[in-house]
Order: structure tokens, then C-alpha cells, then sequence
């Protein structure tokens, strides 16, 4: 047996910090509080209100001994230190190696697809249950698909060969984490050119299955299926391939021929729309400096009073339509992101074995994860 259920790695961090108070609050099983400096450790479980006794564990990211140590003593690794690129290598090798299981709030699938390539048979033998993209990338898109499909399956018998996702209502910053982590893959793809090849791919996680051609939604387009402009989706290179990969890893149980996208509804009609549709679609609020850095965020109320709206749209082979609807009740980046990933990490100890490997959520948790991200986080789950 080993000594912790949970040590939560980067909870110095402002999304690590808020995830450790999250289990502070809600009960947490036997967990443990690690990074860099002990001194940051002590001030932030003080501040937190965390019990003066909860453990603290120093551990680096250039010190491969002192990672895997810490793998040795938990049976779950969570970890909000990235850009998973720079810092996550080891990491990971030193799970898979050690048979723990990990999640993380990864969104850099070129980073992702050389994780699966390197570890994913290690973790096999191992037995350990790596999981990334525990956060707003990608559960709520990931739990989406599988509640549509499975309410497809109950009403037809057959999945959804071709579903939409429509950002209806999003309030909320993007983390200086997923800033930071989009600059690192750009930085990486200037020196490996093959990196553009995985970004571009939406098949790129799933390696020796190439589904259908996909739509691209890179340009705004009039969507008639909801009656409204639509405008790229800066997170859809990330979620389109963990959605496509948990198909994958569920034996194409979305159908081998599955089509998936994911856009924002621009707001007004005709012509407004279509010029709000235009304009959305030239910012980039990543490109910004304005934006949160890595290990700062919003105040508690900005979080507090963020939210999401997503809407999943199912065409069915016979022409007929079904819908399903995911909310959140915070702030997608932090609030939301910091209490799916801490529950994701509970989900492993508590209600979910499965093989070793490297998974997506929907495949290696699902409905047990929705059940406890519904009664639990904040978010909704409804098909119909």
C-alpha cells in the first residue's frame, strides 16, 4: 500500500492551489501537497486552510530521482505543471515506470502523441492509468460526445455518424498555463517542422486509425443546422483529437466513419452575426500579454461568476436530430478546470480500475466521472 491516494505536483501554482483547496474542503482521501519549494508548500497549505498536518513533498521537474520518488508513494499523480512539454518528460516516464496512475490539464497534442508513442506499452505492463486533458480541455467536450452517443445508441440503436459542438455561452479567461503551453508548441514546431503535421492531423492520437475527412473550422460560416453564424473555436485542435482518441480507444463504439467539430456561436442574426462571426475569428486571445501569466488568475468572484454552455448536436442516419447540453458553473480555465481535475484524480482511487495505458477520460471513466462532476462540480449532463 502506499502511502497517498493523491499528491497533487504544482500546488504552489494558481490552479494547483486551487485544486488543493479544493480537497481540503470536500475530504479528501490520504493526500499530499508537492513541489519546488518547501517553504511555498508550508505558506500555501497554511493560507488554504489546509490541516497543519497534511504532507508536503519537494520534488523537481529537472530531477528525474526526486520525481519518481514521488510516484512511489501515491497511487494517483496529479500535476498542473506545464506547459507539460518543458516540464512533464519525466513525469511521465517516471509513472509509467512506477505503475501510478496520472492526470494532468494537458492541451498540446503534439506533446500528447509522443507520450503515447514512447510510454503507452510501458503503462500497459505497468498497469498505469495515464490520463491527460483533465480539465476544460477536454472533459466537458469528451463527457459531451459519449452522453449524445449513448442517448443515440438508447433511441436508434446506432451512434451519431456526425455531431456537432456550439459553444452557446462561455464567461471566462483562458489560464496563463494554456497561453503558456500554446507559445511552447509554436517554439517547438519552429524546430520540428513534423510537429505542424500532428497539429493539423485530427487523427493525429490516434496512431494506425485514420477516420474520415473532417471539417476544419478554421472560417466562419452560417451554420443551418442552428440557424446562427459560427466562428473558430481556439480550443478544437485539442478537444477534436481526445474525442476522436476515446473513440479509438472505445473500438470506434462512435462508428469508424465519425464526424466531429466544435465552433462558437456568434451572437446577433443576418448580417450582425455574420460580422460578429468575422470578428471573432481574427482574435486570438492568446496572442495578448494582458492575459493571465503562468501562476496568476482571476479573483474568486471572476471565477465565481464565469460559466459555459455547450451544445452537442447529433445527425442521425435516418435525417432525424438529438441534442445534448453541457454547463459549467465557473470560470472554464480555473474554477471549472480546477474541480474536474480533482475529480477525475478521485474518480481513480475511488470508482474506476481499468488496464494500464495511456487514455482520454471518456474512455478510462465516463459515466462514473460525469456522475461525480454532476454531483459534485458544478456541471450538467442532459440528452434528449
Amino acid at each position: 500500500m502506499r502511502d497517498f491516494d493523491i499528491i497533487v505536483y504544482g500546488a504552489t501554482g494558481f490552479t494547483g492551489r486551487l485544486v488543493a483547496e479544493y480537497l481540503t474542503q470536500n475530504a479528501a482521501p490520504r493526500w499530499a501537497m508537492a513541489g519546488r519549494s518547501l517553504t511555498k508548500l508550508q505558506e500555501v497549505r497554511d493560507e488554504i486552510g489546509a490541516p497543519a498536518d497534511t504532507p508536503l513533498i519537494v520534488a523537481n521537474s529537472d530531477d528525474a530521482a526526486t520525481l519518481k520518488a514521488m510516484c512511489q508513494r501515491t497511487e494517483v499523480l496529479l500535476t498542473t505543471v506545464g506547459p507539460y512539454q518543458l516540464y512533464g518528460n519525466d513525469l511521465v516516464a517516471a509513472c509509467a515506470e512506477t505503475g501510478t496512475a496520472y492526470v494532468d490539464l494537458c492541451g498540446e497534442p503534439a506533446w500528447m502523441r509522443h507520450m503515447i508513442d514512447a510510454h503507452h506499452e510501458t503503462a500497459r505492463r505497468t498497469g498505469a492509468r495515464i490520463v491527460f486533458s483533465c480539465g476544460f480541455d477536454s472533459i466537458p467536450f469528451d463527457l459531451g460526445v459519449l452522453t449524445l452517443q449513448e442517448a443515440a445508441k438508447a433511441k436508434g440503436g446506432h451512434p451519431a455518424p456526425r455531431v456537432k459542438c456550439r459553444v452557446r455561452k462561455m464567461q471566462g479567461t483562458f489560464s496563463g498555463g494554456t497561453a503558456a503551453s500554446l507559445k511552447a508548441t509554436l517554439a517547438a514546431a519552429a524546430r520540428d517542422p513534423s510537429i505542424f503535421g500532428l497539429l493539423i492531423n485530427p487523427f493525429a492520437l490516434t496512431p494506425g486509425f485514420d477516420g474520415p475527412s473532417q471539417p476544419k473550422g478554421m472560417l466562419p460560416e452560417y451554420d443551418r443546422t442552428i440557424g446562427a453564424w459560427v466562428a473558430p473555436f481556439i480550443m478544437a485542435p485539442i478537444n477534436t483529437k481526445n474525442v476522436h482518441r476515446t473513440n479509438f480507444l472505445l473500438g470506434e463504439s462512435y462508428g469508424a466513419d465519425f464526424v466531429y467539430d466544435e465552433m462558437v456561436v456568434a451572437p446577433g442574426l443576418g448580417d450582425m452575426g455574420k460580422a460578429a462571426a468575422e470578428a471573432i475569428a481574427r482574435i486570438n486571445p492568446m496572442a495578448s500579454d494582458k492575459g493571465p501569466k503562468p501562476g496568476e488568475g482571476p479573483s474568486k468572484e471572476e471565477r465565481d461568476n464565469g460559466f459555459y454552455d455547450l451544445l452537442f448536436i447529433g445527425e442521425m442516419a435516418d435525417g432525424t436530430r438529438l441534442d445534448a447540453v453541457v454547463t459549467g458553473d465557473r470560470d472554464p480555465g480555473y474554477g471549472s478546470t480546477s474541480k474536474m481535475i480533482a475529480e477525475a484524480a478521485l474518480c481513480l482511487v475511488h470508482d474506476v480500475q481499468g488496464d494500464g495505458g495511456i487514455w482520454t477520460p471518456g474512455a478510462l471513466m465516463g459515466v462514473p466521472l460525469r456522475k461525480r462532476l454532476i454531483d459534485n462540480a458544478g456541471l450538467t449532463f442532459t440528452a434528449g
